[in-house]
């Protein structure tokens, strides 16, 4: 039986988030949750600091960031259609993991299609995340007997290279 014909080993997307990592509470943060929204349509919510650190001026529990979770997938369809464009639809090999998830970077977000500097606003980057699995990975994170992912059924650094070409057309640039 050949793998594209099982529909339990087509790898599917289950949810990009994406993060804006800011520092610092006050209007670059709410600035920066405006920009998400903008991006996203998702609202976003506060990222908190885990570790003190005085140097960077970080509390734990002090907000320094915001992110967005998306999971409908006509809107995660068209978000990364708009954000491999602005990568000029072309990834390094290396922003794939070893379980084939898929991170990278934007460095302005008025690069993205329809958007528009504001002034009042800013320049804001965002780094983008995104979760590929198989179905039936739900048994690892459910409470009720959860059990482990057999490694034949997780995804890989090249299955995931494969999907994304194929489904989303972009260049993978070897290094």
């Amino acid at each position: 039986m050949s793998e594209t014909a099982n529909p339990m080993a087509m790898p599917q997307i289950s949810k990009v988030v994406v993060n804006i990592g800011v520092g610092e509470g006050g209007d670059r943060l709410s600035n920066a949750e405006k920009v998400l929204e903008l991006v996203t349509g998702v609202t976003p919510i506060r990222t908190l600091g885990k570790q003190q650190n005085r140097d960077l001026k970080v509390r734990v529990g002090f907000p320094i960031g915001c992110k967005a979770t998306i999971r409908n997938s006509e809107s995660i369809k068209k978000f990364l259609t708009d954000a491999f464009w602005v990568r000029e639809n072309t990834i390094p090999s290396w922003n794939f993991d070893k379980s084939g998830n898929l991170s990278f970077g934007i460095p302005d977000y008025t690069d993205f299609p329809d958007q528009k500097y504001d002034p009042d606003i800013g320049i804001f980057g965002m780094d983008i995340n995104i979760v590929l699995e198989r179905p039936g990975h739900r048994v690892s994170r459910r409470r009720r007997r959860s059990a482990k992912v057999a490694q034949n059924h997780r995804t890989n650094a090249d299955d995931a290279r494969a999907w994304f070409v194929e489904n989303y057309g972009i260049k993978i640039l070897e290094e």
